[in-house]
Protein backbone atom coordinates (compact mmCIF):
# COMPACT_ATOMS: atom_id res chain seq x y z
CA UNK A 1 0.00 0.00 0.00
CA UNK A 2 2.73 2.24 1.13
CA UNK A 3 4.41 1.95 -2.54
CA UNK A 4 1.48 2.36 -4.55
CA UNK A 5 1.25 5.77 -2.78
CA UNK A 6 5.26 6.52 -3.15
CA UNK A 7 4.18 5.56 -6.76
CA UNK A 8 1.04 8.00 -7.02
CA UNK A 9 2.73 11.17 -5.14
CA UNK A 10 5.78 10.73 -7.39
CA UNK A 11 3.83 10.73 -10.65
CA UNK A 12 1.71 14.11 -9.60
CA UNK A 13 5.27 15.56 -8.63
CA UNK A 14 6.22 18.60 -10.52
CA UNK A 15 9.55 20.07 -11.50
CA UNK A 16 10.83 23.04 -12.77
CA UNK A 17 14.28 24.12 -14.26
CA UNK A 18 15.22 27.09 -11.98
CA UNK A 19 17.01 30.03 -13.98
CA UNK A 20 18.78 31.37 -11.45
CA UNK A 21 21.40 28.60 -10.63
CA UNK A 22 20.20 25.93 -13.44
CA UNK A 23 19.41 23.42 -10.97
CA UNK A 24 16.10 21.49 -10.29
CA UNK A 25 13.60 21.72 -7.79
CA UNK A 26 10.53 19.72 -7.54
CA UNK A 27 7.75 19.13 -5.47
CA UNK A 28 4.57 17.33 -4.35
CA UNK A 29 1.29 19.34 -3.91
CA UNK A 30 -0.51 17.30 -2.05
CA UNK A 31 2.08 16.65 0.38
CA UNK A 32 2.83 19.71 2.01
CA UNK A 33 6.03 20.73 3.07
CA UNK A 34 7.69 17.62 0.48
CA UNK A 35 10.32 19.10 -1.97
CA UNK A 36 13.81 18.61 -3.30
CA UNK A 37 16.22 20.96 -4.92
CA UNK A 38 19.48 19.15 -6.73
CA UNK A 39 21.59 19.94 -9.86
CA UNK A 40 20.31 17.42 -11.66
CA UNK A 41 16.40 16.56 -12.92
CA UNK A 42 17.44 12.41 -11.98
CA UNK A 43 18.99 12.92 -8.91
CA UNK A 44 15.98 16.07 -7.73
CA UNK A 45 13.90 13.00 -8.21
CA UNK A 46 15.75 10.31 -5.70
CA UNK A 47 15.77 13.21 -3.04
CA UNK A 48 12.08 13.94 -3.96
CA UNK A 49 11.32 10.46 -3.38
CA UNK A 50 13.96 9.86 -0.22
CA UNK A 51 11.57 13.37 1.26
CA UNK A 52 8.22 11.56 0.60
CA UNK A 53 9.10 8.54 2.34
CA UNK A 54 10.57 10.65 5.54
CA UNK A 55 7.14 12.52 5.19
CA UNK A 56 4.87 9.29 5.62
CA UNK A 57 6.71 7.95 8.38
CA UNK A 58 6.58 10.76 10.35
CA UNK A 59 3.03 11.57 9.99
CA UNK A 60 2.27 7.69 10.65
CA UNK A 61 4.58 8.55 13.83
CA UNK A 62 2.46 11.17 14.78
CA UNK A 63 -1.37 9.67 13.67
CA UNK A 64 -1.04 12.33 11.21
CA UNK A 65 -3.51 12.23 7.98
CA UNK A 66 -1.90 11.74 4.94
CA UNK A 67 -4.31 12.73 1.62
CA UNK A 68 -5.34 10.74 -0.94
CA UNK A 69 -3.60 10.53 -4.18
CA UNK A 70 -5.26 9.80 -7.43
CA UNK A 71 -7.66 7.78 -5.50
CA UNK A 72 -4.83 5.99 -3.13
CA UNK A 73 -4.78 6.38 0.60
CA UNK A 74 -2.71 5.40 3.62
CA UNK A 75 -5.66 5.18 6.80
CA UNK A 76 -4.15 6.03 9.95
CA UNK A 77 -5.29 3.88 12.36
CA UNK A 78 -5.99 4.99 16.31
CA UNK A 79 -6.51 1.91 17.95
CA UNK A 80 -6.11 2.10 21.58
CA UNK A 81 -4.39 -0.98 23.64
CA UNK A 82 -5.63 -1.31 27.24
Amino acid sequence: MIRKYIQKAMESAHYELLSDDGSFYGEIPECSGVYANAKTLEVCRQELEAVLEEWILLRLHRNLQIPEIDGVAIKVSQEVVA
